[in-house]
């Protein structure tokens, strides 16, 4: 009998001592009780609230999607889960296969063809081991149901590393796949034309190489370090924000005016140093001061990124190709912000990263947060 009481005794501390790490592995990504819709349709846009926290206990939420279908949208996460996220933010786990998480590496933007509603095509950008290292690619796949299928490789070999590999993609308004790619901690590739690394990719919808591309590669500029944000303005100018030096001399984080076969410079360009045949940054962060900018969306006239070290979301103020102002918005209040998105009911959509390694996570980290952009204008 004693035997048996010990063995149930047993039984029951074993499950006070496991349960709890069991519910919160399985609960981490469920919103939490105060995670609010998508949208609020009985709101107007002035309505809506200046911030709110939409979801909660993410895992490096890296890049967002929003579906044809109302207030349903896509999220990468860098340790390679795609979550599938409906109308009632309930979350599906969706394991993209071949993403290696390492560094900076992992599963990172994310793309929507732009006849999705027809042809269901999503493109994922994301680094995978190889025999010799790490390389990156982008890979398109159907999404239906909740699921992928028909995996094609879109671009294949971009050169990876543990940093520095890039990531950011969108389909500009001539219909055509760029994405951003980064030096892999090898900045001659930037300037090596053979190579993908340290570039901005141009490409048709099935990887094939556009006619009027400057070499007749998918390269579409070169010389950059590590550009990870994509806007195109009202004009149809192409804007990309980049990560300068790191280490020791950090800062010389730069905004740049993308322009069909330019060279950025980098290593030799940097700051105000511009190498002759090199395009100069259209702004850059100077020599004191760290943006680590993240990502690039274009809103009533400015230019809006993420800052990951700088901790704010940046408003870059234009004045047709000139920037002329950069405004600090919710300064430490976040941490680490990555993606800005402008999602379809006018809002902006933040990621952070502060559970990347190099963050100071708070309760609830990492977080999508929704901001209503009209409190800029007041």
């Amino acid at each position: 009998m004693k035997k048996i009481i010990l063995i149930v005794c047993s039984i029951i501390l074993l499950g006070l001592i496991v349960l709890p790490f069991l519910a919160q592995r399985y609960f981490s990504k469920l919103p939490t009780p105060h995670t609010e819709p998508p949208t609020q349709p009985n709101l107007t846009i002035d309505e809506t609230p200046d911030v709110q926290i939409l979801m909660q206990r993410l895992d490096i939420p890296w890049d967002i999607a929003f579906l044809p279908e109302q207030n349903v949208f896509l999220v990468t996460e860098r340790d390679g889960t795609l979550l599938y996220i409906n109308k009632d933010t309930e979350i599906t786990e969706i394991p993209v296969p071949d993403a290696t998480h390492s560094g900076e590496a992992g599963l990172l933007g994310i793309a929507l063809h732009p006849n999705f509603s027809e042809n269901r095509y999503l493109y994922l950008y994301l680094t995978a081991e190889q025999n010799d290292g790490l390389i990156n690619r982008v890979e398109r796949y159907t999404f239906n149901n909740g699921s992928l299928s028909g995996k094609y490789t879109i671009v294949d070999n971009i050169p990876g590393a543990l940093y520095h590999d890039g990531g950011r993609m969108a389909f500009g308004p001539d219909g055509l796949l760029y994405i951003t790619t980064g030096d892999a901690t090898k900045p001659h590739l930037a300037q090596d034309l053979s190579s993908l690394a340290g570039k901005t990719l141009r490409i048709n919808d099935d990887g094939s190489i556009p006619e009027d591309n400057p070499f007749g590669t998918a390269v579409y500029s070169y010389g950059h370090r590590n550009s990870q944000g994509l806007a195109w303005d009202d004009a149809g100018h192409l804007w990309s924000t980049e990560h300068g030096r790191s280490g020791i001399q950090s800062g010389l984080d730069e905004i740049n005016l993308i322009e069909k076969g330019a060279n950025y410079g980098w290593p030799e360009s940097e700051g105000d140093t511009v190498v002759s045949g090199t395009q100069a940054p259209a702004q850059h962060s100077g020599a004191s001061d760290t943006w680590a900018p993240a990502s690039t969306l274009f809103w009533d006239g400015n230019l809006f990124f993420g800052g990951l070290r700088g901790e704010a979301l940046y408003e870059a103020v234009l004045n047709g190709t000139e920037v002329v102002e950069i405004k600090e918005h919710f300064k430490g209040q976040f941490g680490r912000i990555r993606s800005v998105i402008l999602g379809p009911d006018g809002l902006f959509y933040l990621t952070t990263s502060n559970r990347d390694g190099r963050g100071s996570p708070s309760e609830g980290d990492d977080k999508i947060i929704r901001i209503n952009p009209q409190q800029f204008r007041r």
